[in-house]
Order: C-alpha cells, then structure tokens, then sequence
C-alpha cells in the first residue's frame, strides 16, 4: 500500500477530510449550498391561525 509522505492536507479545510488520500478527496462531488429561507404569506398566515386557534382554544378550557 502506498502512502504519502504528508498525511494531512492544510487545504482541505475538515480534519476527516484533510486524513484521506488525494485521489479519493478529487472524486468527492461539492456539497450543494443550503437553498435560502423565504418566508411566504401563507407561511404566516398558516402559523397566525395555528397560534389563534390554540389561543381560543386555551381559553375556552381556562373559562
């Protein structure tokens, strides 16, 4: 088995990462970026109800 003379790579950013082989690192396909949070109408609309419904709900069982 061949090894190389440096066993960590510096450019490789995670420690699991810098511990492999070159060859295996250059097959490794880019981790896509997280897809951006947007916050929708209807997302606040749905929790408004949600939050509301609870709310009457609480109350009616305090009452």
């Amino acid at each position: 088995m061949r090894r190389s003379l440096v066993v960590t790579d510096e450019t490789a950013g995670h420690p699991f990462l810098a511990s492999l082989p070159p060859h295996i690192r250059a097959d490794a396909a880019p981790v896509p970026a997280r897809p951006k949070f947007h916050l929708t109408s209807d997302d606040v609309r749905g929790f408004l109800l949600a939050y509301v419904g609870c709310f009457v709900a609480v109350m009616a069982f305090i009452a």
